[in-house]
């Protein structure tokens, strides 16, 4: 009856920790995700103002950046509010 039991509890265990693998698998592809769309978006906007500019790629690299900030802070509220990682209030 032990036997039954603890094969029970591996069991148990082992499609938890399947789950955990497949879970962070996919955190780990919706995050990339808010992050690359925003930098992507305002890059390609960043070009085309500088294609109707004649500023160099100074609209490029700021929007660039913008973008980056923006996916990184869609990421972390996203990881917050999926309770990923507890924030302390």
């Amino acid at each position: 009856m032990t036997k039954g039991v603890a094969t029970s509890i591996r069991r148990k265990q082992a499609k938890k920790d399947q789950f955990n693998v497949l879970a962070g698998l996919g955190y780990m592809g919706m995050i990339g995700w808010l992050v690359v769309v925003p930098v992507l978006l305002l890059a390609w906007l960043g070009r085309w103002l500088d294609a109707r500019s004649s500023g160099g790629i100074s609209w490029t690299l700021s929007l660039l950046l913008l973008g980056l900030v923006i996916g990184i802070w869609n990421a972390w509220r996203w990881i917050v509010q999926h309770g990923v990682i507890k924030q302390n209030d």
